[in-house]
């Protein structure tokens, strides 16, 4: 049995990783030792949904005093690479959350320890494990394709998914590496996967034309807001919180730290972008052409990638029209004229059933890897870089090469 701790006591942490490794199943598996984050009442709302762990509110003591065998990192992303720095250093391997860290400079950090204790880090792309993208890497891999020449993939979060970003952390680009880092991270990881190359050129754009300080009408939070009644991105933090999960984690915790939950997404110091594009140029020549935007009125993602044998299309609606189709669709065109279509039907569970298979093959082992869906510190740092290297693209505009490594 391995011994683990969590460092940060946020949602992703306790759905995640917490209430899983604390159940009946893993209790042969996993021992959680200990739980920490700055924010005390936090910890302590995820320590007695998880067993009653220990809580901490200094890293270095809780990695003394429980000698765990691995961290599991779920912070603010900014912080990634401090708690994975020094977990290597204490001697431990790392799980963490997409994305690794946010920049280069964090990147290079982080594989230099990497490199220098012996330990390892591994990251968290649940994508690879959902049924529909390991079809699309069987497929890609079957060379039904052929040489992959151009990949185009349209990313759509709607005005619920979207939205929420704008009011939480991640709206400060020093946090969280805008969504080019930290969504998109997931994105760009399919599509590194999927190709087996390594990006070398980056080109961006990226503006802010729907959230931040677009209306005169706007609050500091929903909360208090006194135009909630007319405005349609008011968020009843209260409403709907069947488990009580916001109200203890974070309006119970705000006296703490200060942090609330419900920004107003018309804020003024809101400074990531909510519409983005990239090109990137691949090792063998291919071509990404990718675009995301935070304001859909559904939300979707469609992928053509296209081959000197013929093209794939790929997508998936999550909300609106379309989204309770029971299984998801590739389509293949040949050069003969040809469309083979294939249905993948859809698994249950969170994240498209790879959060399980994830879980599963991180902390107990019987889950087959055939595709290579296990990310490791490379993995992660290439996904980020292509996000991070846009971000200095678009406010330097100019390409940005990447080198890993």
């Amino acid at each position: 049995m391995k011994r683990y701790v969590i460092a940060g006591a946020g949602a992703r942490g306790l759905y995640m990783f917490g209430k899983k490794l604390s159940s009946e199943e893993f209790k042969d598996q996993v021992k959680l030792v200990g739980v920490f984050d700055l924010n005390s009442i936090r910890a302590y709302e995820f320590s007695k949904e998880c067993g009653d762990i220990p809580v901490f509110d200094d890293f270095n003591k809780m990695l003394s005093e429980t000698k765990p065998d691995a961290v599991i990192v779920t912070t603010i992303d900014c912080y990634h690479h401090e708690y994975i720095i020094k977990a290597m250093e204490a001697g431990c391997d790392v799980i963490s959350e997409k994305p690794m860290t946010i920049d280069a400079d964090k990147c290079k950090a982080i594989l230099d320890t990497e490199k220098r204790t012996g330990r390892k880090v591994r990251v968290t792309f649940n994508m690879r494990f959902m049924p529909y993208m390991q079809r699309v890497r069987e497929l890609i891999k079957e060379g039904i394709v052929g040489d992959i020449l151009h990949v185009n993939l349209q990313w759509k979060l709607d005005t619920q998914h979207g939205a929420d970003y704008f009011r939480r952390w991640h709206r400060y680009l020093e946090k969280s590496g805008g969504l080019l880092v930290h969504k998109s991270t997931h994105h760009f990881d399919v599509i590194n996967w999927w190709l087996g190359q390594q990006p070398e050129e980056v080109y961006a754009f990226g503006t802010r034309r729907f959230y931040g300080p677009t209306r005169e009408n706007r609050g500091e939070r929903c909360l208090t807001c006194r135009y909630k009644s007319v405005c349609e991105f008011y968020w009843d933090m209260k409403a709907g919180d069947s488990d009580g999960f916001y109200t203890r984690y974070y309006l119970g915790a705000e006296k703490e730290d200060g942090y609330f939950r419900d920004g107003c997404v018309f804020a003024e110091d809101i400074n990531i972008y909510d519409s983005m594009s990239v090109n990137v140029k691949y090792s063998k020549g291919t071509v990404l052409t990718y675009s995301l935007i935070a304001y859909s009125p559904y939300e979707a993602w469609n992928a053509v990638i296209s081959g000197t044998d013929g093209m794939l299309e790929v997508g998936e609606i999550y909300s609106g029209l379309g989204k309770d189709r029971p299984f998801n669709i590739i389509k293949y065109y040949n050069r003969k004229g040809e469309v083979i279509t294939y249905e993948v039907p859809k698994a249950d569970g969170t994240h498209g059933g790879g959060d399980d298979k994830l879980i599963r093959m991180l902390f107990i082992g019987d889950v087959e890897d055939p595709l290579g869906c296990q990310a490791s510190s490379s993995d992660g740092a290439i996904s980020l870089l292509i996000g991070a290297s846009a971000n200095i693209s678009i406010a330097q505009k100019k390409p940005v090469l990447i080198r890993v490594g």
